[in-house]
């Protein structure tokens, strides 16, 4: 068989290809490719039109390469979301060659002007919306999303807000990238719901700098208004955990806590505003981390967090002993930590720890037990809502263990 040459165009047609691609083209005995591509070369008599039978056109197009070599027109760059895959399955690898145009990603990253070295690309074309829940799920700073007649910007935008309500993102519909009648436009999810957008098009989400908060409840503040590690978006006491947590704690005015494993702070930031005049001790063993709980108290008005940057269990022998002692996992240093913390702990004190493994779960218990300890734990499975093309349905998050545990009396 002769060599198939797959080769990548855009919008514009042969005004975006090389000279020399131009020539392969023009000396090719056979063209294929969609009507779509097809119609830039008119004059072509010998062509094979890419149909809904996918089959059929591959052997069609076998049987052309019998007798000659062969062009495959294709959208952009064929092996990022394109036919490219499927070619080399049907033809194998030692029989075809690319020749890939830009992307339409990197197209509109581009027009937009964002950096997409890290962008999460998500392909919604033909397929659900389940792996655009998974990609959001750990707010990305960016994420494209090549669309469809069903999977439109609007039913995109629909989407985002179901999932993250208050989660700041900025759609950008980037249609017919690279023709003359090329459209690029930036606006809000609220605004993209009501529109209708000329196709083909492809989306970015762009995270914009979260939002200070201009009112916020006196619990369950969401998980939105917190600034969080630029690379670990999503590592943070997530809000529903966060809620029960903090009603297991039995918080009240005046109290001293420790919140071990602090991260962005958002548990320690709702002991605070809850605790009244009482002082919550943040421990979190990383610089960047005590820094991005100081900016969200700074942001969310909270002025009784105290911020230490230790390594647990060592340094908590220096602060004041606490009513309430929130533990976020604990890692290898587990026991020595629930022993400073029993240890510590007022009369009458009580501790509640996050976990996210049976195994930890588990030792903790082992040990409270052993020290008389009364102890009881919960297991949340949380599912958010999603929204489907007619309905909705549930995206789950990961399973989390809560226990909580008192002093004898």
């Amino acid at each position: 068989m002769h060599l198939l040459s797959i080769v990548g165009i855009g919008a514009d047609g042969p005004r975006g290809l090389s000279a020399d691609t131009q020539a392969l083209i023009a000396q090719s005995p056979v063209l294929a490719g969609s009507a779509e591509q097809l119609r830039w070369w008119p004059q072509r008599i010998e062509r094979i039109e890419m149909g809904c039978d996918l089959a059929a056109f591959f052997a069609r197009l076998e049987q052309a390469l019998a007798e000659g070599p062969a062009v495959l027109l294709a959208s952009g760059d064929p092996l990022y979301f394109g036919i490219g895959r499927l070619v080399i399955e049907r033809f194998g690898r030692e029989r075809v060659r690319f020749l890939p145009h830009l992307s339409a990603v990197q197209l509109a990253c581009n027009r937009a002007k964002l950096p997409w070295q890290e962008a999460v690309v998500v392909s919604a074309h033909g397929r659900s919306l389940e792996k655009l829940g998974e990609a959001l799920r750990s707010l990305p700073d960016l994420v494209a999303v090549l669309t469809d007649p069903v999977n439109t910007p609007a039913r995109l935008a629909r989407f985002v807000l179901d999932l993250a309500p208050v989660t700041p993102y900025k759609l950008w519909v980037c249609s017919h990238l690279g023709a003359e009648d090329e459209q690029v436009e930036c606006l809000g999810c609220e605004q993209a719901c009501e529109r209708d957008f000329a196709e083909p098009n492809v989306v970015l989400l762009e995270r914009a700098p979260a939002r200070t908060p201009l009112t916020l409840p006196a619990v369950g503040i969401h998980d939105d208004h917190f600034v969080t590690f630029a690379d670990r978006p999503g590592l943070m006491t997530k809000y529903e955990v966060r809620v029960l947590a903090l009603a297991y704690l039995q918080l009240e005015r005046g109290q001293v806590c420790w919140d071990i494993g602090s991260g962005t702070g958002s548990v320690a930031i709702e002991m605070a505003r809850l605790v009244g005049g009482g002082s919550v001790y943040a421990i979190e063993k990383t610089e960047a981390g005590c820094l991005l709980i100081e900016a969200n108290c700074a942001r969310l008005g909270v002025c009784n967090v105290r911020v230490r940057r230790t390594r647990a269990p060592e340094g908590l022998a220096e602060l004041p002993a606490p009513d309430r002692i929130f533990l976020g996992g604990g890692g290898r240093q587990l026991l020595p930590i629930l022993e400073t913390c029993t240890a510590a702990l007022r009369p009458g004190g009580m501790l509640v720890a996050s976990f996210a493994g049976l195994e930890q779960l588990v030792s903790a218990q082992s040990y409270l037990l052993k020290q008389g300890w009364a102890v009881q734990y919960t297991q949340l499975q949380i599912s958010r809502s999603a929204s489907l093309a007619s309905g909705s349905r549930l995206v789950p998050l990961n399973p989390v263990f809560l226990l909580r545990s008192s002093q004898p009396l």
